[in-house]
């Protein structure tokens, strides 16, 4: 009979379902249950990660007319925050992304997650652009025509150039077929890993800033309206790098301006 600690090491290394389990599931111990039902666990997360991937790859190859097209994904990080810039990113993933297994949108996933999907994304991705639109910008176009001329510049980037892109939720105006899909991030691979490469970079771009001005915290909140951050901002007022046409920026600046 094998021991419990034997069979921990054979389970850590079982990636599907074997012959030899059918023991485990009549062994009396209780540790073997115990460890039999966390595998059990794994597996069916293991299944359903492989199962939401499958829906993503297939989504996005609805969209290829052929089978040389290529697909890109473009999103957005930064639309609602008072500070820092928007951040968009366009991907063209490759026909094996086996590796992506358990990608999806960035806001379902860790940080840890996050960088690792996004180091893997630019290592296997047939091209990939990351535009930075600052606060400048944003305060001149307003927001959404900011987020929009972002993407394009990001899509117009790719080399080699897509046949199609597919971007979360934006209609933009390219030389390609373009399509707006809604919660994009959720049902295509392609968009899901742009969300990625834009949330990280534009984290990484906040992070920095927080060395240059310490007393708003932007590592922690990113630049959104948290209550640390308004707090921060009625203290301090606001940097160079708050949007002054988001409130209560806006607000703040104006009440300033009168002393």
């Amino acid at each position: 009979m094998q021991t419990t600690t034997e069979i921990k090491e054979l389970l850590n290394e079982a990636t599907e379902w074997q012959s030899w389990m059918e023991d485990l599931q009549s062994d009396s111990r209780k540790s073997v249950q115990t460890l039999w039902a966390s595998w059990q666990r794994k597996q069916r997360l293991r299944e359903e990660l492989q199962h939401n991937h499958g829906l993503k790859l297939h989504f996005d190859a609805e969209y290829r007319s052929n089978e040389g097209d290529l697909v890109a994904g473009i999103d957005e990080a930064g639309r609602g925050p008072l500070a820092g810039p928007v951040v968009t990113a366009a991907v063209i993933l490759p026909a094996d992304c086996s590796s992506l297994v358990g990608l999806d949108d960035s806001k379902q996933l860790s940080k840890v997650k996050r960088d690792q999907f996004a180091a893997l994304i630019k290592q296997i991705a047939v091209s990939y652009a990351v535009h930075v639109q600052p606060p400048e910008e944003i305060d001149r176009l307003n927001i959404y025509q900011a987020t929009r001329i972002s993407m394009t510049k990001a899509a117009l980037a790719l080399s080699p150039k897509p046949s199609v892109v597919l971007a979360d939720a934006m209609m933009l105006e390219l030389p390609m077929a373009c399509e707006s899909i809604i919660k994009g991030d959720a049902k295509s691979l392609s968009i899901a890993a742009a969300s990625i490469l834009a949330k990280t970079g534009r984290d990484a771009i906040m992070e920095e800033y927080d060395a240059q001005y310490p007393q708003y915290g932007f590592s922690k909140h990113a630049g959104y309206g948290t209550k640390d951050h308004v707090a921060a901002l009625e203290k301090y007022g606001p940097c160079e790098i708050h949007r002054k046409t988001f409130e209560p920026v806006k607000t703040l600046l104006t009440q300033n301006s009168l002393f």
